[in-house]
C-alpha cells in the first residue's frame, strides 16, 4: 500500500476536527475524499503533508512513518500537494513557479509540462497573479508534476471555476493517473470526483463515514440524497 493513514485526529486549539481516520491508497489507485464543507478533508490531506501541527495517529507512506517527518522532504519522497487556493508564487511569471516546482530534483526543464499544458507555453512569461483562475489551477497541477511526484494529493481542484474550465481539469487528472501518478483527490463535485475515481471515502464531521467502490458509492442512496443532490 503506498499510502496509510491509521486512526489521524487533527485538533485545532480545542476543536477536533479529524477524528480518527483510517484510509489507503494503493499504486496506481485515484481515490476521492468526499463530503460536506468543514467535513475535515482538507485538515485530512494537510496533516498527511505535514502541514498541521496538532496532530496523532499514523501515516506511512511507501512504507515509512512519516508522521513527523519535516514538510520540506516530502517532495523528495515523491509526495506532493496542490493546494486548495493553488498556492501560486503570484508575483512571480508562469515559468518561474515551474522552476520553484523542480527545486527538489534541481533541474527544471518544463518543457514536457508546456506539452501537456500548452496554454501556460503561450503565457510562460506572464506574470501568474494575472492568469485566469483556470491558468491557475493548469499552474499549480503543472507545478506540482515537475517534482515527478509518485503520490499527488489535490485539493479542491474545480473550485471557483466555470464549467468548461472544470471539465478540463478533470480530463488533465484523468490524464495524469492515466500516466501512473497515485491521486488522493478532495473534491466539492461528489459526481464528477466518483466518476473519476477508483474508490472513494466519504467523510462527516470529521471522520469516514463510508467507503467503498466509487461506482457503489454513486448508486448509494445516502450519497445521492445527501451529495448528488436527488
Amino acid at each position: 500500500m503506498l499510502l496509510e493513514v491509521r486512526q489521524l485526529e487533527v485538533h485545532y486549539g480545542g476543536i477536533r476536527a479529524v477524528a480518527g481516520v483510517d484510509l489507503q491508497v494503493a499504486e496506481g489507485e485515484l481515490v476521492c475524499l468526499i463530503g460536506a464543507n468543514g467535513a475535515g478533508k482538507s485538515s485530512t490531506l494537510k496533516a498527511i503533508c505535514g502541514l498541521v501541527g496538532s496532530k496523532s495517529g499514523t501515516i506511512r507512506y511507501a512504507e515509512e512513518d512519516i508522521s513527523h517527518a519535516p514538510v520540506h522532504q516530502l517532495p523528495r519522497k515523491g509526495l506532493v500537494m496542490v493546494p486548495e487556493g493553488r498556492g501560486i508564487f503570484a508575483q512571480l511569471t508562469v515559468e518561474e513557479n515551474l522552476a520553484m516546482g523542480a527545486y527538489a530534483h534541481g533541474r527544471a526543464d518544463p518543457l514536457a509540462q508546456y506539452q501537456r499544458f500548452p496554454r501556460l507555453a503561450e503565457r510562460r512569461r506572464q506574470i501568474a497573479g494575472t492568469l485566469s483562475g483556470g491558468e491557475q489551477q493548469m499552474l499549480a497541477l503543472a507545478r506540482a508534476l515537475m517534482t515527478r511526484p509518485r503520490l499527488l494529493l489535490l485539493d479542491e481542484p474545480s473550485m471557483g471555476l466555470a464549467p468548461m474550465m472544470v471539465a478540463k481539469i478533470f480530463e488533465l487528472v484523468r490524464e495524469i493517473a492515466g500516466q501512473g501518478v497515485t491521486i488522493l483527490l478532495v473534491e466539492q463535485n461528489a459526481r464528477l470526483a466518483l466518476e473519476l475515481s477508483h474508490r472513494g471515502y466519504v467523510m462527516e464531521s470529521g471522520a469516514i463515514a463510508l467507503a467503498g467502490a466509487s461506482q457503489e458509492l454513486l448508486h448509494n442512496p445516502r450519497v445521492r440524497e445527501a451529495y448528488l443532490g436527488e
